[in-house]
């Protein structure tokens, strides 16, 4: 693509004459469509399938128009889309809320004009696909550290799909749900047009192909080798929204401890098994184990009872107590806190406030976050009773890089002790679930998810759930999981397919810029003057 031809452009359908209004509110109103589709397609709504319509919808919005009109009508449908899937910030504030669509609508602005151009290209579905990837690649690390949630992938936590996770991660199954959608687009464009009818029904052969080539997917299968009892314990929270902890201290920490105790007579009368190890959620502890004796008895009373390790997640502080720590801490029955996993990746505005300094001026609300969180450096592989298990703190499942390096320590299996009280009975904790359904498909691990209010879940390697919780209610089980500890493609090849992908698309892009550019007699269509 570096030297691009006239013969590289593929000639357009023409497009139905109507005045130009007209055809910008049928685009607008396809656009807008397209991305209620795609929401619908995502939990705790679930319905999967609509997301390649979805991406036809939106593919079509911007066909081969001008790259200022595509931005705009991508932003739009961008906001119909994010507005409804990160409608769960709204506890934090309504400002937050629009203020993080109106920042994410960006990308998909950027990424729309990209579309409209590369669609003049012959193969466009697939470069169309690509820039998808190179879309949630930039979203997941821009700015202050990026968002990665909502990535197309992340609606295919149990599809067709999903299988695409083994070989390439989330960015394959992006693509190759994003591909099936741009030949959908296809389909509907060639089949209103004259002898367009062969290429529609190829496209649409296509579009079915590329779900049904992911169950070729080399991926292990049921396999004997050990397992290990896990105790999952989902104490619940007094409060609600950002006032979860409630007003009296430690009961948070009391919760999780009661239900430890209730575990441990449960486990006394043979209503279940006795667990290997116990794992409680982050935040499972109010006040800083190290610094508060009553806490310290808290947690040891309830180890001691139970008589197994501990999981427990806290919120400490550094020793010269200015910054803290969102900690994992491994608590023995006989020696008490030993190792830890520091959250390596820190919610903004949550954890930490990007720009202190300047942002305390403009919202008091930060001050909320309290002391500045300070980033762990290594993974999270712990050793546990008879198993090294890999943690992954909350929001770090959104993270590709974070679990991948988890998972190539040979941890196993991955446990996610999350927080998500804030945002109960929202959107997040099944968007949360789909994430580790994917993760466990990917990396050929189970994980165990233990919330403070919900979902708490075991995920097995297959992405199937095996247990879970309601929200905001108190609840524990000893769940029996396999320890594996090899390696799929896509643990092994990282994040390869997602640059590759990347880079396809950029260079399909810096093609059709060099076309416009050049602007040859071939290029002047009735859609290339529609667009300007």
């Amino acid at each position: 693509m570096a030297n691009p031809t006239v013969q590289d452009v593929e000639r357009a359908p023409a497009e139905p004459a109507a005045p130009p209004p007209a055809r910008t509110l049928r685009r607008l109103c396809a656009g807008l469509a397209g991305g209620v589709l795609l929401y619908l397609a995502f939990p705790p709504i679930d319905l999967w399938f609509l997301a390649p319509p979805a991406l036809a919808l939106l593919t079509l919005s911007v066909y081969r128009i001008g790259a200022r009109r595509a931005a705009l009508l991508g932003y739009a449908a961008g906001a119909a889309f994010l507005l409804p899937a990160l409608a769960w910030v709204q506890p934090i504030g309504y400002d937050a809320w629009l203020l993080l669509v109106a920042v994410e609508g960006l990308f998909f602005a950027a990424m729309s004009a990209a579309i409209a151009l590369v669609t003049r290209l012959r193969g466009w579905p697939l470069w169309a696909a690509c820039l998808w990837v190179a879309q949630e690649l930039a979203r997941g690390a821009f700015p202050v550290g990026g968002f990665p949630w909502v990535r197309v992938a992340f609606s295919q936590g149990g599809s067709p799909f999903t299988p695409y996770a083994a070989l390439g991660g989330a960015p394959l199954v992006t693509f190759s749900v994003v591909l099936c959608g741009t030949l959908l687009s296809v389909t509907a464009l060639r089949a209103v047009t004259p002898g367009g009818r062969r290429v529609a029904g190829a496209a649409l052969a296509g579009a079915l192909v590329v779900p049904l080539l992911a169950y070729a997917v080399p991926r292990p299968g049921p396999q004997a080798g050990p397992t290990v009892r896990i105790g999952i314990v989902q104490g619940n929270v007094p409060g609600t929204g950002m006032g979860f902890l409630g007003d009296e201290p430690a009961v948070v920490l009391r919760n999780h401890a009661d239900k430890t105790h209730e575990l441990a007579r449960a486990v006394r009368e043979g209503k279940v098994a006795r667990p290997d190890i116990v794992i409680w959620p982050e935040n499972s502890t109010d006040i800083d184990p190290y610094r508060d004796p009553g806490a310290r008895a808290l947690i040891d009373d309830a180890v001691r009872d139970i008589g197994v390790p501990l999981l427990v997640g806290a919120v400490t502080r550094s020793a010269d107590g200015l910054h803290r720590y969102t900690r994992a801490i491994v608590w023995d029955p006989v020696t008490g806190p030993g190792a830890y996993y520091d959250k390596r990746q820190l919610v903004p505005f949550g954890e930490y406030v990007p720009y202190k300094d300047l942002i305390e001026k403009i919202d008091e609300r930060v001050k909320l976050v309290g002391l500045q969180s300070v980033p762990g450096d290594r993974p999270g592989d712990l050793r546990m009773g008879p198993v090294t298990v890999g943690t992954i703190a909350c929001y770090e499942i959104a993270f590709d890089g974070i679990v991948r390096s988890t998972v190539r320590t040979g941890a196993s299996p991955l446990v996610v002790p999350t927080n998500n009280a804030t945002y109960a009975l929202t959107g997040l904790p099944p968007q949360q679930l789909a994430m580790s359904r994917l993760r466990a498909v990917e990396h050929d691990r189970a994980v165990i998810t233990a919330a403070t209010t919900g979902i708490s879940a075991y995920v097995d390697p297959g992405g199937n759930v095996r247990w879970r919780t309601a929200e905001r209610v108190a609840d524990m089980a000893v769940v029996t999981v396999p320890v594996r500890t090899g390696e799929t493609i896509a643990t092994r090849v990282g994040a390869a397919p997602e640059w590759a992908l990347t880079l396809l698309g950029a260079g399909a892009l810096a093609a059709a810029v060099a076309l416009r550019r050049r602007r040859p007699a071939v290029l002047h269509d009735r859609s290339d003057e529609e667009g300007g």
